[in-house]
């Protein structure tokens, strides 16, 4: 683990994903981080199989390796609760806007508070609770997420509250360094749902431009072609084509004729030039398909067993040890001071 954050204490009293994935990417870079769970525990201790031997649920484990943990009830532990804040420096928080107030009192203003919510600190939807899959229907990520002639699909893991995690981590890491030239601390406001617009990117921005809704591709990409999942005789595999040179090399180790010579021609004839390369990868396995086409992206479509068993997985050490556990490794890595 990286130690940049060495002497920063971090207080997260908050639960399910989004905001104790944010503590833990900050112990992952050297804070000390105490974790602060109700009498009954987290509920992510319950979302399982599978289980810890403990009966606490791997889900747990995922976004608070690192941690010390305590139990207190902040209605009747006000007090404990204060002296936690006040010995801080960067408070996360997830509960409804000034519900935290309500219950424990006015919060310091000498710590960073990094209150995270559904919809944000303002607005009509302020109190309305948020949940990742209700936000990924509302955002219209999932509109863009599933097959053509079949319905909207979420995204496989919890994805709107990990990119809030990771947002609200670089906002507090900004405001330890405006700290640091200031001395005022920060009350950061973020949300699922700016987090999730925002993340739309390209896709919210053809919105924009075009006033048109994209729709559902499945596996492909709205501005490219091909760029998405084909069927090989042992699996699937993604070929990835960013450039006009890239296909034109593609075709030539396909051996079909390159009628859709820019990448306009392609995206105008999706079905066509999907089809195209369909009917080739079907001959071949999922090897023979990587080894075919070197300097195209291409890759097989793992599973999550032999993404982790990869050689670069190994390498990389993206399994790591903590508490005696297996747990997956913080992916921030910092080689050496830059003199």
């Amino acid at each position: 683990m990286n130690g940049v954050l060495d002497g920063i204490k971090v207080l997260d009293l908050s639960r399910i994903l989004a905001g104790p994935y944010c503590a833990q990417m900050l112990g992952d870079l050297g804070a000390t981080v105490t974790k602060v769970e109700a009498p009954w525990g987290d509920d992510t201790r319950g979302w399982g199989p599978p289980f810890l031997d403990d009966g606490t649920a791997a889900y747990h484990l995922s976004c608070n390796r690192g941690k010390e943990i305590i139990f207190h009830n902040l209605k009747q532990d006000k007090a404990e609760i204060q002296r936690l804040i006040s010995e801080s420096d960067v408070v996360i928080e997830n509960f409804r806007p000034g519900q935290l107030e309500r219950l424990i009192g006015p919060i310091s203003k000498d710590v960073i508070l990094c209150s995270i919510t559904g919809f944000g600190q303002t607005g009509p939807r302020s109190q309305e609770p948020g949940y990742d899959l209700a936000l990924q229907a509302m955002s219209g990520i999932m509109s863009v997420t599933g097959e053509p002639d079949g319905g909207p699909v979420k995204v496989g893991v919890a994805w709107i509250d990990i990119i809030t995690g990771l947002y609200a981590g670089n906002a507090i890491m900004a405001s330890l360094f405006h700290r640091e030239r200031t001395g005022v601390c920060n009350h950061l406001d973020i949300s699922l749902w700016d987090c999730a617009i925002a993340s739309l990117a390209n896709q919210g921005q053809n919105q924009i431009v075009s006033g048109t809704d994209p729709g559902l591709l499945g596996s492909g990409h709205p501005n490219l072609v091909p760029y998405q999942a084909f069927q090989a005789n042992d699996g699937w595999v993604v070929v990835a084509v960013g450039s006009d040179a890239q296909f034109a090399k593609l075709s030539e180790l396909l051996e079909f004729e390159n009628t859709w010579p820019t990448n306009q021609n392609r995206v105008d004839s999706r079905a066509e030039v999907n089809a195209m390369v369909q009917s080739k990868v079907s001959e071949m396995s999922r090897a023979e398909v990587v080894k075919l086409l070197q300097g195209i992206p291409t890759s097989p479509i793992n599973k999550i067993s032999e993404a982790l068993a990869d050689i670069q997985s190994i390498a990389r050490g993206v399994v790591t040890k903590w508490n005696e556990k297996d747990v997956l490794s913080s992916p921030l890595r910092f080689i050496s001071e830059r003199k």
